[in-house]
């Protein structure tokens, strides 16, 4: 991947005007569909197959009078008054006239209609008027949803001072999520990160760009799939936010790559085909590592989450695409711009010497793999550097300490709470919101989430008196506040019996109302004839609910397993396999945990704009997992390879964790400082549904990038190799088990000596090269990129590997054909070192 990662890095810089423009054609593509063929989202959350919506789909074919969605309109008379005055009675009259005749609705309660009567509390001071429409939810129209608010605000006009009216219900307990300022700040945030790490405003706005294509053209994407399929209204939001994080960090790591080995002397066009061999690859593990996870949601078989885990997926799939695509072709662009300063007096003549002994030099650094330690610049690092000799001088305190602070603020993930959002998670001031609380004070809280229970009567020779029966029976159980209708349908084979609960739609007294009906099951056959269901709004919530908590082991089972097939692969360990999937546990917990602190608790609730503590959305810990897997992965990958690079080139694993550390640590901690910021910029003013996830999403991936944890990596084979003016003798690289002893034995018999890393070959002695040059002792070339086994010079026994006039610089392969210009009879046009070689930071 890496050698083709590589000439699609140089391609871009070399096409970049064709790049560019392709991108911006694809976006106007994708813009112009959406505006054209999108078809809107859905905000109803269902899971075909439970009870509750098979008794809805039932009555949507039997009973549709009260399948359909409803609203509710409370009017509630001045102080002192009641509803029987002239002032309010002719105004609600009208109303519920006005109401009725309206398209898509079937029937208006009324306080003064003994047919169809409304709720109306004690005192006759309030009334509370059922609408029920003829269709679900996601079909009502917008024009009758426009004539409702029109009819609700002639009411509240022609009320007398003091009075009230607001409308809201099902119908309206809903909102769309949209953007606010506050996720501009998050872009802002970032951008100063990015200028600070960069010190260029060139550099930092190219991952900026990456993320805003990126996500501009999934959006458009998103926009033109709902023209064919259902989406979820949360789902673009949770795209944006996902797309934007993890576009800007993927750009990050290249361009970060990029400066590095222009900082090495690198050219342009080499530098970039190199950043996307080596960082690109590492980028694309990350995404796919993402992707899976997000796609593994169709484990809990929930259709809603399927397609909310693809659209996601999608989004992270272009980032990806966008990173090492467009972005080398705006690296080509910026070109020499980006360069960072060398401090201190140099001429241009010596720089470019200097550049053009360190690209051809033998045993020298290759810029494809960025220095380290001192080659980055300790004045630049000092500070992780003490961080990580001092955590690492205690390492036993340093993982019990982390480990502590992980498990106190997972501790309150016990009291986590989920459900679907009602009204009541609305802003205050809205007016479903202002509807539920007049509900609630004036009639109970069950009167915003009833139940409905349904059951085919079609044997009964009395269904009036049969629903009667069972209505009585169904009030007396404990958790009933009211029945306020048992009846049949008009063809008398099905009948409903309407629940009031005791507790609100989300309350605990309510789920187990349901699960004692549903208990009552046999003996309500056995006695009415009668096999009941339990459905609404409210029973759906519920099962739901109970549906995603179902699924979170299966899934959390099959994404640690991954996580530890995938690092093992990557890695070849199981130490760093271990470690990641127990820090991936723990950013969960902390994850689930802070939400618990400030959604049930209301810890910093005022500070976060939380206006309702309770459950949280349902579907939030799975969706958590599944992305926060992806993330622990990949800075597990970004950070154990550099460390690991370390280790093959000093043999040192102490300070290899030292100098990988140091060396990665500003991108990295600029990397999470950037999704911190972009996914907490979604917590003051999305909507509730995005809320939870967005502060989730922020805290466990702070909480993965924050714990520090001593590793080492495993012992590498050492591995004769041949560098470009002669053989290097017992180079230590990593190759793979299988192979590396016979080629070891093979490149050591060419070469003319033995793996030993302290012998000097007599080539390396002499200076033995076919253009003459003197070859570095062993010790100064291992110093060098290590090369894979694979990687070894398969020139005649005793004769040197040129350096090949390709870009790879003399990384050879088995003969193929004969250069005439180097007398050689090694292959070109291979990867660079650093981007195919196994100590790389790239994955394999």
């Amino acid at each position: 991947m890496s050698a083709a990662l590589y000439s699609l890095g140089s391609w871009a810089v070399r096409a970049r005007r064709v790049v560019l423009l392709a991108w911006s054609g694809v976006l106007v593509l994708v813009g112009v569909l959406a505006a054209t063929l999108q078809g809107g989202l859905d905000d109803e959350v269902t899971i075909p197959g439970t009870e509750s919506q098979a008794a809805l789909d039932h009555l949507a074919a039997t009973f549709p009078q009260v399948s359909g969605a409803s609203a509710q309109l409370v009017v509630v008379a001045p102080d002192g008054g009641t509803l029987d005055d002239d002032a309010v009675q002719q105004p609600v009259e009208s109303a519920v006239g006005t109401i009725g005749g309206l398209s898509q609705i079937t029937a208006v309660t009324s306080p003064y209609d003994d047919q169809t009567p409304a709720t109306v509390d004690d005192d006759d001071s309030a009334a509370l008027l059922t609408i029920q429409l003829a269709v679900e939810q996601s079909a009502v129209t917008d024009a009758t949803l426009t004539a409702l608010e029109g009819a609700a605000a002639d009411l509240a006009a022609a009320l007398p001072d003091g009075a009230q009216s607001s409308l809201g219900g099902q119908l309206f307990s809903t909102s769309f999520p949209s953007l606010s300022v506050t996720e501009a700040l998050g872009l802002l945030g970032a951008l100063v990160v990015l200028v600070v790490t960069f010190g260029s405003f060139v550099a930092a706005g190219m991952p900026l760009l990456n993320a805003i294509v990126g996500v501009g053209v999934s959006m458009g994407l998103l926009f033109t799939a709902t023209s064919v399929a259902t989406i979820n209204s949360t789902t673009p939001l949770l795209a944006v936010m996902l797309g934007l994080a993890v576009g800007i960090d993927y750009a990050l790591f290249v361009v970060s790559r990029h400066r590095d080995q222009l900082r090495a002397g690198a050219d342009v066009e080499e530098s970039v085909a190199r950043a996307v061999a080596t960082a690109g690859s590492a980028v694309i593990f990350a995404g796919l590592t993402v992707m899976i996870a997000l796609v593994g949601l169709g484990v809990a078989g929930i259709p809603f989450l399927t397609t909310m885990g693809l659209a996601a997926a999608v989004g992270v799939g272009l980032a990806v695409l966008v990173s090492v695509t467009l972005l080398p072709a705006m690296l080509g662009f910026a070109g020499e711009r980006i360069r960072p300063r060398v401090h201190g007096p140099r001429r241009r003549g010596r720089r470019r010497a200097d550049r053009s002994a360190r690209s051809h030099a033998p045993g020298s650094p290759d810029p494809a793999t960025p220095a380290t330690g001192e080659a980055v610049g300790h004045g630049r690092n000092r500070f992780f550097a003490r961080w990580v000799r001092v955590v690492t001088r205690v390492p036993a305190l340093t993982v019990v300490v982390v480990l502590a602070v992980l498990v106190l603020l997972t501790i309150p993930a016990r009291d986590l709470r989920l459900a679907l959002p009602d009204a009541g998670s609305l802003p205050e001031g809205d007016p479903a919101r202002v509807t539920y609380d007049l509900v609630s004070e004036y009639f109970g809280p069950g009167y915003n989430g009833p139940l409905l229970v349904t059951g085919t009567v079609v044997t009964s020779t009395d269904p009036v008196g049969l629903m009667d029966d069972l209505g009585d029976e169904i009030a007396g159980l404990p958790g009933v506040a009211d029945v306020p209708l048992a009846t049949p349908n008009p063809a008398g084979d099905t009948g409903i019996v309407d629940v009031i609960p005791t507790g609100g739609p989300d309350s605990e007294q309510t789920k187990d109302l349901v699960r004692t009906i549903r208990a009552q099951h046999d003996q309500y056959l056995d006695e009415y004839g009668v096999s009941l269901a339990v459905t609404g709004a409210t029973a759906v919530g519920i099962d739901v609910s109970a549906k995603l908590g179902d699924a979170l082991l299966p899934f959390a089972l099959v994404v640690v397993g991954l996580s530890l097939v995938l690092l093992t692969m990557v890695f070849r360990s199981v130490a760093v396999p271990v470690k990641a999937s127990l820090g991936y546990l723990f950013s969960v917990g902390v994850a689930f945990g802070v939400v618990t602190l400030v959604f049930e608790h209301g810890v910093l609730a005022d500070l976060l704009n939380v206006t309702r503590t309770g459950p949280v959305i349902s579907f939030m810990p799975i969706i958590l997992m599944g992305i926060l897997f992806g993330l622990a992965m990949d800075y597990e990958v970004f950070l154990v390879s550099r460390i690991r690079e370390d280790y093959v080139r000093t043999r040192d694993a102490r300070a290899s964790v030292v100098t990988g550390f140091q060396g990665s640590a500003t991108v990295v901690t600029a990397a999470a400082v950037i999704m911190f910021g972009v996914f907490a910029s979604f917590v003051p003013e999305s909507d509730m549904s995005l809320k939870p996830i967005a502060l989730g999403l922020a805290s466990g991936s702070s909480s993965t990038r924050s714990s520090c944890a001593w590793c080492s990596s495993r012992r590498c084979s050492r591995c004769s190799v041949t560098v470009p003016g002669g053989c290097r003798a017992a180079s230590t690289a990593c190759c793979r088990r299988s192979t590396s002893r016979g080629r070891a034995s093979r490149a050591s018999s060419r070469c003319g000596t033995g793996p030993s890393p302290g012998r000097a070959t007599p080539s390396s002695r002499t200076g033995s090269s076919s253009r003459g040059r003197t070859a570095r002792s062993p010790r100064r070339s291992r110093s060098a990129c290590p090369t894979a086994g694979r990687s070894s010079c398969t020139a005649r026994p005793g004769r040197p590997c040129p350096r090949s006039s390709s870009p790879s610089r003399g990384v050879c392969d088995r003969p193929r054909a004969r250069s005439r210009s180097r007398g050689s009879s090694c292959r070109s046009g291979r990867p660079p070192c650093g981007a195919g070689s196994r100590s790389s930071t790239s994955p394999p």
